[in-house]
């Protein structure tokens, strides 16, 4: 399995030893009883507001969804899932969570936050050459059965199940581009949406069809260029057209960051594509187009 060194933004680092309550919003469990693979773990939950980078939190072993369901009278019939980042030690859930997901309900798309697992956090920073892989790989199982839940319970959440996509930010990108890339081709997400991350350990196989991806980085981010490019490239040399917005400036961990760049727009292009896409727009009986990656 390969390793990444992650240089962690100071603002990031400052927060990575604390610990909000979510909003008040329905919040589901997001497996039916203990999650698999972690019935050992004891580290407790803790979140802490007002951090550099807005709410924060760590320890997470047992996950959620937190549910921001529009207006019906608003209502398109799109959901989306959404994972925040923070090297699967930590989730920056509001910068990269609950902020885009108001956004979206605001247009008429249900917004699903996945508080996914996270290791325990008991040491300073990130350890050099933590295998994302393998603290990655809860988070990842988290992000599939979410898409289980949020299709199951489409009727109760007014949405189309063949219009369920997901959007991850840094680690959070990881867990969905592994949703994208997973092998049950109807089990993935109707549409990716990965910003500023990627797969940060082993490159998985490239499947042949993809359903439509958007992915936006900056020129300047210091601490996951390398792994976005290598992805960006393993998908153009399968054979597939993401939508691509790579911004000048705006650093690693922009999320809805207001910082003078054109980077604080990402959000206006991603909700442009989803309208080109027609997803963005009340569902029809008709169904949605779903393209090969493009």
């Amino acid at each position: 399995m390969r390793s990444i060194k992650l240089c962690v933004p100071a603002a990031f680092a400052l927060v990575l030893s604390m610990a909000a309550p979510a909003p008040a919003q329905q919040v589901v469990n997001v497996w039916p009883g203990t999650p698999p693979g972690t019935a050992h773990w004891t580290h407790r939950e803790r979140v802490i507001e007002d951090t550099p980078l807005g709410t924060v939190v760590f320890d997470v072993s047992t996950p959620t969804l937190t549910a921001f369901v529009p207006d019906p009278a608003r209502a398109t019939g799109t959901g989306v899932i959404i994972a925040s980042g923070g090297a699967f030690v930590a989730q920056a859930i509001e910068l990269e969570g609950y902020s885009v997901a108001r956004a979206l309900q605001e247009r008429g798309i249900a917004a699903f936050v996945l508080k996914y697992r996270t290791i325990e956090k008991n040491f300073e920073g990130i350890p050099p050459g933590m295998n994302m892989d393998s603290v990655g790989q809860y988070g990842i199982a988290d992000g599939i059965q979410a898409l289980r839940v949020v299709r199951a319970r489409a009727a109760e959440w007014g949405v189309r199940p063949e219009r369920v996509g997901m959007v991850g930010f840094s680690a959070g990108a990881m867990v969905t581009s592994a949703a994208l890339l997973q092998a049950d081709s109807a089990a993935r997400p109707s549409f990716a949406v990965m910003i500023y991350g990627a797969p940060f350990g082993d490159m998985p196989a490239i499947p042949a069809r993809l359903p439509p991806m958007f992915m936006a980085w900056t020129q300047d981010d210091a601490v996951a260029l390398a792994p976005i490019q290598r992805f960006h490239d393993a998908l153009r040399t399968a054979g597939h057209r993401p939508e691509v917005h790579v911004f000048s400036g705006g650093g690693h961990g922009f999320g809805r960051k207001r910082q003078g760049t054109s980077s604080d727009h990402w959000m206006d292009a991603f909700v442009w594509w989803m309208q080109a896409r027609g997803f963005a727009t009340r569902a029809s009986n008709a169904s949605v187009a779903t393209g090969a990656g493009s």
